[in-house]
């Protein structure tokens, strides 16, 4: 059985994808981050980070203590191996997936985080760091467009922890400031990957999430989230 400790942003969403897609038993532990819940004793002895997802595996491959993880990446690979899906075996093939990995977790995730938060939730709005990470964002969905072209994933012809781990990132695009028609192949890219079931299944999941919180408006969340070390 997998614990996930979660909540409904794209790093929580990345994970939730891979457990809906494979059908591997979890249960969902909700880490409400504008309650401060991240911080924690008992959370962060999981994600001494203080940051989620975080699982543990009570039932790891082989048969000792429960496994925790954290950081969005490591859980991805961890899952993969486990199951043996989505990661492929063979050295050339798993390189492409992890080469792509890192790209989102070392690079589109955080941008596109800086990005929201400098665009959204700022409280003055300071345009060079508006028009920093509006760029970039525009950059990095042009690299992800260019590697789309005449491929179905990101990896190639099959679905992959790559592609988990970036579709959560692009489905703001709005609020990041990108017009997804300038990227055409990868907002095929995002259509087919949207309309999987398993997706549908997995953003499901976030919307019954109790608890949510506007970070415009509620100011015990922002302090949370941005305020404290």
């Amino acid at each position: 059985m997998i614990e996930l400790y979660y909540w409904p942003t794209p790093n929580g969403h990345k994970i939730t994808l891979f457990l809906e897609e494979t059908g591997l038993p979890y249960t969902i532990q909700p880490v409400n981050l504008g309650k401060g819940e991240q911080f924690e004793p008992d959370f962060l002895r999981i994600s001494p980070n203080n940051r989620m997802p975080a699982i543990v595996d009570t039932a790891p491959l082989d048969g000792g203590e429960p496994v925790s993880v954290f950081e969005s990446g490591a859980i991805l690979q961890y899952l993969a191996e486990k199951t043996g899906l989505f990661l492929p075996k063979d050295v050339r093939g798993r390189t492409i997936v992890m080469e792509w990995l890192f790209w989102q977790v070392g690079g589109l995730g955080p941008m596109l985080g800086q990005n929201h938060h400098f665009n959204r939730y700022a409280p003055e709005k300071i345009p060079y760091a508006i028009d920093r990470y509006t760029r970039e964002a525009h950059r990095l969905y042009g690299v992800l467009d260019k590697r789309l072209e005449g491929r179905d994933f990101v990896a190639g012809k099959d679905y992959s922890i790559a592609d988990m781990a970036a579709y959560p990132w692009t489905v703001s695009y709005a609020n990041q400031g990108i017009d997804i028609d300038e990227f055409p192949h990868l907002k095929r890219w995002f259509e087919h990957i949207r309309e999987r079931a398993a997706t549908k299944r997995a953003y499901a999941i976030g919307d019954t999430i109790e608890g949510k919180f506007d970070l415009q408006t509620d100011e015990e969340a922002r302090r949370n989230l941005f305020g404290r070390p």
